[in-house]
């Protein structure tokens, strides 16, 4: 019994403070009521030194400087950035002339409530976007009655809002899986980076290895004692030309041969078909064309005709055709080999020593003349062409080791710069770079690719212009209606992408674009437009923005911040 007793008093002393608290007038929000709880006295809110009677308040005449008199009325909407200003519109010139309300206060029971422009209270319009319940019609100009359609509205918008939360938690889960993506990405990177580093340690070091080898396998090289080869030689000059004559000569009548058996063939083909043709038409039927032919068949069958060959003269083309190696008409050995001379025996004098000294005498044979060679008194062999296989291969396994090392530099600076690079909040757009979008906009379809180029696509063929290549990402502001289905921007910071440098615009700039993002279910371009000549904007729904500071969806429903 007690405990309902203690409850009624609580109640009982709830409903004294409300009753006993002065309701708020027209037009103010729960936020300014503060400065409007005197009955005695009103201090405008900008300037509190000046002071009226709370019979002033709404009285449709604007006295406070900042326009906090008429929070109810439109008296004071010239102080509005949306209205035009006078020169006689402030008395005091120390006064604030800025407006310190957001608007006229609409409560919307049953919906969200909002603010309205001053310039709209008492216009004739019912401005249920803002004011569902109508209040902002309360004089009723001209008849003008606004019924409060807020339960209806707020039905419907709380319809909406909750499809656009379900949208948003599924964008959300997206935009998760899309981090991790990213994450996944950008391990991988790292892990290649850490492999390269130790690649090109290894690459260093093999180098370093086949560099001395090739300085040793030069040093060899340059003590080698070269046997003149007689290249130089003018008879052997010769003879190599005249093979080299003959041989060219031999397989061009192999192959004119060939082409003759191969025609006399055809020929013989031929005329054995117009021979049978001939013994075969008919002579009643009267076609001369067929008669003209039979007739030129006759003539050129009458004349003599020169023999293709005979035996005797393929058997001499035979022996023609042989290469000289088998003929031996012409023995070129005879000419190529050249007869030892004294000189020559001095080559071959470590075959006449015991195979226990041989080996000894070369390499101090070879370490003295490469001493005379270091020490400038003996000159190194520089015949051309001498160069020895070893040292090639040397050379070149130098080389290619070389280009392996500087392919794998080449790859470890371009995945560092990729892990310095901006790719927004989380690395979000590293998931997303090099996957493409598009819209149908009647005569083109225009196409964004994340982080790479916008591009638009004529639908009458052609070449397609090139908009913009990607440079950075970037933020803008934003401050739009949203649509009830969710596909707009709203207001706020937005993340942007700005492409750049794209195809050149006839007697204008390159062409640009800039992307601006809002959170979405999916990857989708709402909207593309021109604003200047050749300067593109595109605003695109995304996961990958949803939940990043600052990239929400704004303010919604009745609620705005434009003022």
């Amino acid at each position: 019994m007690r405990r309902v007793d203690c409850v009624l008093w609580l109640t009982t002393a709830v409903l004294a403070v409300i009753a006993a608290e002065p309701s708020r007038p027209r037009g103010i929000g729960p936020e300014h009521a503060k400065f409007y709880k005197s009955p005695d006295i009103f201090n405008c809110i900008s300037n509190p030194s000046v002071t009226l009677s709370p019979s002033q308040i709404n009285d449709d005449y604007c006295d406070c400087p900042d326009g906090s008199d008429e929070p109810g009325t439109s008296a004071c909407s010239y102080l509005s950035d949306l209205s035009p200003s006078y020169a006689s519109d402030l008395s005091s010139d120390n006064a604030s002339r800025s407006i310190a309300l957001p608007g006229f206060y609409c409560i919307n029971k049953g919906h969200q409530p909002g603010y309205l422009p001053f310039l709209s209270v008492n216009d004739g319009v019912c401005d249920y976007d803002l004011c569902c319940d109508g209040s902002d019609e309360w004089a009723q100009v001209g008849g003008l009655k606004c019924e409060n359609k807020c339960n209806e509205i707020g039905k419907a918008w709380r319809k909406q809002d909750e499809q656009r939360k379900k949208s948003m938690g599924v964008a959300g889960q997206k935009r998760n899986a899309l981090v991790a993506e990213a994450g996944r990405l950008r391990k991988q990177v790292e892990d290649r980076i850490q492999t390269l580093n130790t690649e090109i340690q290894g690459s260093v070091l093999k180098v370093k290895s086949l560099e001395t080898a090739l300085a040793d396998a030069e040093r060899q090289e340059r003590g080698k004692v070269v046997r003149s080869t007689g290249k130089g030689s003018k008879i052997g000059t010769l003879v190599q030309m005249a093979k080299d004559r003959i041989e060219e000569l031999r397989e061009s009548l192999v192959e004119i041969r060939g082409q003759r058996d191969e025609a006399s063939a055809r020929l013989t083909e031929l005329e054995h078909l117009l021979t049978t043709f001939k013994a075969e038409y008919n002579p009643n039927f009267n076609d001369e064309g067929v008669k003209r032919a039979v007739r030129d068949w006759d003539e050129y069958a009458a004349r003599d005709k020169p023999a293709i060959g005979d035996a005797a003269h393929d058997r001499d083309l035979d022996e023609i055709s042989k290469p000289d190696s088998e003929t031996g008409v012409i023995k070129w050995s005879d000419w190529e080999e050249k007869e030892e001379s004294d000189v020559d025996v001095l080559y071959k004098i470590e075959e006449y020593l015991p195979t226990a000294v041989r080996g000894w005498v070369d390499q101090k044979l070879r370490d003295f003349r490469l001493l005379l060679i270091e020490n400038g008194i003996l000159a190194a062999s520089s015949e051309p062409g001498s160069e020895s296989k070893y040292l090639t291969d040397a050379r070149d396994a130098l080389k290619a080791a070389q280009e392996g090392e500087n392919n794998l530099r080449n790859e470890l600076t371009g995945h560092q710069d990729d892990l310095n690079k901006d790719y927004g909040a989380n690395d979000v757009f590293r998931a997303l770079k090099g996957r493409c979008i598009s819209k149908d906009s009647g005569e083109y379809n225009y196409e964004l690719c994340w982080l790479d180029k916008t591009t638009q696509k004529s639908k009458k063929g052609g070449s397609h212009t090139g908009m913009g290549n990607f440079v950075r990402i970037d933020s803008i502001a934003a401050d739009d209606d949203l649509p009830p289905d969710g596909k707009g921007l709203g207001s706020g910071v937005r993340v942007a992408l700005r492409y750049e440098n794209g195809q050149h615009c006839w007697n204008g700039p390159n062409r640009s674009t800039l992307v601006v993002l809002a959170c979405a279910e999916q990857d989708e371009v709402w909207k593309i437009t021109e604003e200047e000549k050749c300067v593109y904007r595109m605003e695109v729904g995304t996961p990958a923005v949803c939940d990043v500071p600052g990239n929400g969806k704004g303010k919604a429903g009745g609620v705005k911040d434009e003022l």
